[in-house]
């Protein structure tokens, strides 16, 4: 939903977007831009005639749509909290999401702002500050029958399996490399590949580590820096919270947030930026335990150690926007190195921070 992020919608898209509009909110486009931007959806910016501007979301086929119900009523539920947010516009049945023909699609209020990849140290207080008051404010809310489920899988990863993917990658890779195809990624694909195949040794050990009790609650799901809009040095939007269900670790939001990839690549004060934003984040929400405070570190560590998302996509079912995923996966893998190269600076800064 960023000014500077957009790109013609192609004249059959924008063509079914604007019926949609007409038929099922009354609204009349002027004009229609698809937005380079998001993985899960496809994304417009819409202009209409009465000078109202719209963020509209596609839903493509086989979005469990209750669930995408679930996670705006948790972005309404934070915007009437004070939290700054889009509200959904609701369609003329009252309904958040419009389902009725071929093109299912939500639509909100067009948000000001840009998305910052490297936050100053206000902007990450204010980060810190507003996943605080998430976090606070989701934690009451209700985790279903089996809240640790997700938890128990994210616990037991196969990383035998992991490794074979890895293999059958570096097998294309291969392949490519035989027929005289190789790009410049998949010299650099294999490189990281080869290193990450060798990281998984690690991943065993970290897990035993984890403390088997850590905070298990409804979360943004999400938060990172792309989902954040800033006038300046002030947050004025957090967008595109996930379903609520299975709920996760609080730990995985506020470690993802604090240890981003585009921060950890790219900026040596990383250390410094992950302490300004915890403390913000501690400071809004004060009741987070220790333990979950400790553990970020290590949960955002293990997190990317066990995905391969955005190479995993490049060689098997490309993406949307698949050059970003290559990057990312690239910043992603760089980050795991670092944080493992500098795992035991990073539990003393966590624990100093824990108190």
């Amino acid at each position: 939903m960023s000014d500077a992020m957009t790109s013609s919608a192609g004249s059959e898209w924008g063509a079914r977007v604007a019926a949609v509009l007409a038929a099922s909110y009354g609204l009349e486009v002027a004009t229609i831009t698809q937005l380079p931007i998001g993985q899960g959806t496809t994304n417009f910016r819409v202009v209409c005639d009465d000078g109202l501007e719209a963020f509209v979301k596609h839903y493509p086929a086989g979005t469990d749509l209750g669930a995408e119900r679930e996670a705006i009523a948790l972005s309404a539920l934070a915007v009437d909290s004070g939290i700054p947010g889009a509200q959904v516009l609701p369609n003329e049945k009252g309904e958040v999401i419009d389902a009725g023909g071929e093109l299912p699609v939500s639509v909100w209020e067009w948000m000001p702002g840009r998305v910052e990849t490297h936050l100053s140290a206000a902007q990450l207080t204010a980060a810190g500050n507003a996943l605080g008051r998430v976090h606070a404010l989701f934690a009451p809310l209700p985790t279903g029958p089996d809240p640790d489920a997700g938890v128990r899988a994210w616990r037991t990863p196969d990383v035998d399996e992991l490794t074979a993917t890895i293999n059958r990658l570096l097998e294309i890779i291969a392949g490519r490399v035989r027929a005289g195809v190789a790009d410049t990624f998949d010299v650099e694909a294999q490189r990281t590949l080869l290193e990450r195949r060798s990281m998984l040794n690690r991943v065993p050990g970290l897990l035993a580590d984890l403390p088997e009790k850590l905070t298990v609650q409804v979360l943004h799901g999400d938060y990172s820096p792309v989902n954040l809009l800033f006038q300046g040095d002030a947050l004025s939007a957090v967008l595109d919270y996930r379903p609520p269900n299975p709920p996760f670790l609080l730990a995985y939001d506020l470690g993802r947030m604090a240890f981003y990839p585009n921060t950890v690549a790219d900026d040596p004060a990383w250390p410094d930026a992950a302490v300004t934003f915890i403390r913000a984040y501690r400071k809004a929400h004060p009741a987070v335990p220790a333990v979950d405070v400790r553990a970020c570190g290590r949960v955002a560590l293990l997190q990317l150690l066990t995905s391969l998302y955005g190479v995993k996509q490049h060689y098997l079912k490309p993406g949307l926007f698949q050059a970003d995923l290559d990057e990312f996966w690239l910043l992603r893998h760089h980050t795991a190195g670092v944080l493992l190269a500098q795992l035991a600076g990073t539990d003393a800064l966590l624990a100093d921070l824990a108190g």
